[in-house]
């Protein structure tokens, strides 16, 4: 189809993606294909640490290169459809959202896709998200080379987690219609697989991994947990065992932090914990007693304490 057309239309093309703020398409195909062709000197490594201690490799893209792999997520990518299972990096959709599902479960069963960003390689995104009956070849080998390193998808990347979502769109299909016949709840959270219900926990892991084999994704099975009601059931941070809340230890720190101020005072109680920046404490507790209030808005108690810092001079 594309081979027909002529080399203005291609150009026409590319320039409705306003990947920069240029009409210029001489002056765009000069950067984009620079960029493309150098990408290499456009990020910078860092490494982080996991809770566990092991290392993470996070990919921060130069200010060009981000501010074109934001406008490839928003003008290209953000029109093309994920699942319904996908929970993370889409819009109007919250961790809250994700976490509410698996609320009051007999068990929850969570799965992990090990080196998940690591191992979605150069040709899957372009296979999956920018191939030939969708764009020109030039054009979608070019969009696929913006948003890859290493011929791998970049994690730090503003357009990498969209992509991602595509690149497992028919997975969840296939793992969801599985759970929705078998009454299972089902969640993707970015790489970790939440499932709730009462359910035979072999057959999940034996189908996930079947299915993640066809798009050459591994199961992580060091990070296989399974948690029963009698027991605090986590998902993505919030405690889901009769209904959404924070972390007992979590709101446990508000609650000491409470105490100590309206005992000694503020600004003794800031004296004692050396912190010099009260402000920045006191917004920082009213933003967790926030999270608390959004996760459960029944608490009264945290309205008090709200007011009681509101009220602090």
């Amino acid at each position: 189809m594309w081979q027909h057309l002529p080399i203005q239309a291609y150009d026409e093309f590319l320039l409705s993606f306003n990947l920069l703020k240029t009409k210029d398409i001489k002056k765009l195909k000069q950067i984009l294909y620079y960029l493309s062709n150098n990408i290499e000197n456009h990020y910078i490594e860092t490494t982080i640490y996991k809770k566990n201690g092991k290392p993470r490799n996070v990919y921060e893209p130069s200010p060009l290169l981000k501010n074109i792999q934001r406008n490839i997520l928003h003008n290209v990518l953000i029109e093309k459809r994920i699942s319904p299972y996908a929970t993370a990096y889409k819009k109007g959709i919250s961790l809250k959202d994700n976490a509410l599902i698996h609320v009051n479960q007999k068990k929850i069963l969570k799965l992990d896709i090990k080196d998940f960003f690591d191992n979605i390689t150069f040709w899957q995104i372009y296979k999956s998200c920018f191939r030939e009956e969708l764009y020109p070849k030039s054009i979608g080998i070019l969009l696929t080379k913006l948003t890859t390193y290493h011929n791998k998808l970049p994690q730090g990347a503003p357009s990498s987690p969209y992509i991602s979502n595509i690149i497992l769109r028919n997975f969840d299909w296939v793992i969801g219609k599985f759970c929705s016949i078998n009454n299972i709840n089902y969640t993707r959270y970015c790489d970790d697989l939440t499932f709730s219900g009462d359910f035979n926990t072999s057959a999940i892991i034996k189908i996930v991994k079947q299915e993640l084999q066809k798009i050459h994704l591994k199961l992580n099975y060091k990070k296989i947990h399974i948690v029963y009601s009698n027991k605090c059931q986590i998902v993505t941070g919030i405690v889901v065992n009769k209904k959404i809340n924070a972390k007992k230890e979590y709101r446990h720190k508000i609650r000491q932090e409470m105490y100590y101020i309206k005992k000694y005072g503020i600004d003794s109680h800031l004296k004692k914990k050396k912190i010099m920046n009260k402000k920045k404490y006191i917004n920082s507790l009213i933003g967790k007693i926030n999270y608390c209030l959004y996760l459960n808005k029944d608490y009264s108690i945290y309205r008090e304490y709200l007011q009681e810092l509101r009220n602090i001079k």
